[in-house]
Order: structure tokens, then sequence, then C-alpha cells
């Protein structure tokens, strides 16, 4: 049976479920009954969080690709199926200087993007086997429109929206709708140091529940690849992305793609 809707009998996975966005998530996906596995980082908060969430807590080093492989591997030993996976870790960089530090990018790429590589190719055929499902992956608006403060985290996010638009047609031949979110600023803590800078502007920044309604929207109702642009006063809106110009042949015809390069439901 699939479980293309949350709600008894679904099971969802939620990365770096300990966080704003994560807490969020998994009080809405329990008031739907649905069973959620939360994976952070080993600690007494973190384990108390999904304690009082009535989740299961899972250690999760989102970067450790076999760590992904065992963990998926479990929920299906412990509960027959996974149907949804949000990949939701994430960092920023901790500082904002010219001098680009690149221990500091190499390790926001490598939690922001490659834990959501790892997390995708992990939960893929579990959720294949459950008849299809959802993978949801949280990126950001500075994935759309880099941040000159934060290239490492530009570079992440923007990486992860175009591993979801590459991985689409495939996983849609499977069952799976894979889908990112970008938010705006968030009343999280990953803006906790230039808090007082909104305050001072009266920027608004989204509550975690927005972006918690939104993560579920993309599950249920969710279109192959797309991307979805979550704004204070806006709403949830998907994102249009400009097409290129097409080659031309030397007819000045529009060139036809070499069908290796097609998607399979192209093909």
């Amino acid at each position: 049976m699939t479980q293309n809707t949350p709600g008894p009998g679904s099971v969802a996975l939620i990365t770096g479920g300990a966080g704003g966005f994560g807490r969020a998530l998994a009080k809405k996906l329990r008031e739907r009954e649905v069973v959620v596995v939360l994976a952070d980082l080993d600690n007494e908060r973190n384990r108390q969080i999904a304690a009082d969430l009535g989740c299961e807590f899972a250690v999760l080093d989102v970067t450790d690709r076999r760590a992904n492989e065992e963990l998926v591997a479990r929920i299906e030993g412990d509960h027959g199926r996974l149907d949804a996976a949000y990949l939701n870790a994430g960092i920023s960089a901790a500082k904002s200087e010219d001098v680009l530090d690149l221990e500091e990018f190499m390790r926001v790429v490598e939690i922001d993007l490659f834990g959501v590589v790892y997390g995708a190719a992990a939960a893929r055929p579990a959720i294949k086997r459950a008849g299809g499902g959802a993978i949801v992956v949280t990126a950001s608006l500075a994935g759309l429109s880099p941040m000159a403060t934060d290239p490492g985290y530009s570079v992440a996010k923007g990486g992860a929206i175009a591993f979801v638009r590459s991985m689409a047609p495939r996983l849609a031949a499977e069952g799976t709708t894979i889908t990112a979110i970008c938010p705006g600023f968030a009343d999280t803590a990953i803006i906790d140091r230039i808090r007082d800078q909104f305050a001072a502007a009266d920027f608004p920044v989204l509550s975690a529940e927005e972006v918690a309604d939104s993560m579920i929207m993309a599950w249920e109702a969710g279109e192959p690849g797309a991307t979805y642009v979550i704004q204070p006063g806006v709403g949830t809106v998907p994102y249009k992305f400009k097409g290129v110009p097409a080659a031309r042949n030397a007819a000045g015809e529009t060139a036809v793609v070499p069908e290796a390069l097609r998607p399979p439901s192209m093909r």
C-alpha cells in the first residue's frame, strides 16, 4: 500500500529532527498519527526533544554514508516500511568574513549537500519497496539567490536543488516524489547570531510551523522536482526556473537531445 498522504500506518524519517523545522514538522506529523523517527546528533537535549514529541530517536551523522544506510535498514526492520524521508539537517557558516575559510566551507557542503545525497540514496530503495512516497529536501532561498556572506551555504543549497531536479524523473518512475523547499529567513537557531539585526530592521521572519506546513504539502501534493519558495506574507509558491537557450542544428532548427541524456519518461 502506498502512503502518499501522511496518516496512520505511514512512517517518516526526519534528519536534523531536533532543530526548529524538524520539531515543528514532527509535531504536525504525530498529530496525523504518523510514526516519526527523529534523527540527529547524540545528546541529552535531542533525545529529550524526541521523547517530548512522542517520536523514536535515532543517532545520525548525515555525513556518514554507511550510517544513513544502516538507519534506513533499521527503520524498515522495526516498522516494516519507510514512506517519507525529510532530509532536513543543515548548518550555516559560523562567521562572515572577506577571507574564504575553506575548512568551514567544506564542512557546510559536507552536511548540507552530501548529507542530502547520502540520505536520498539510502531512503530511495526503502520507499520504493513501500510502494512509493516522498523525499523532501530542506534547501533555502540562498540556493536560488546566493549570499555573498556565506558561499558554502549557497553552494550547498544550490547543489541540493540541482540534485532534486536531476533525480526527480528516475524517482517518479518508481512512485517517489522528490522536492525541495526553500524557506526565506526563519525563526530558528540558524539566525541567532544576527537575530538583533532582523528586529532592528523590522524584517519579518517565517515561523517554523509555516515551514512545516510546506514540508507536509510537499509530501501530500508536491510535483516531482519542484522547488517551493516560502516567504513571509507570500506563502508557499513553486519557483519557476528560466529555461536556457536550446542548441540549434546546421539548418537552424532546435536540436534534439541525445536519447542517453533524456529522463526515462521521455525515452
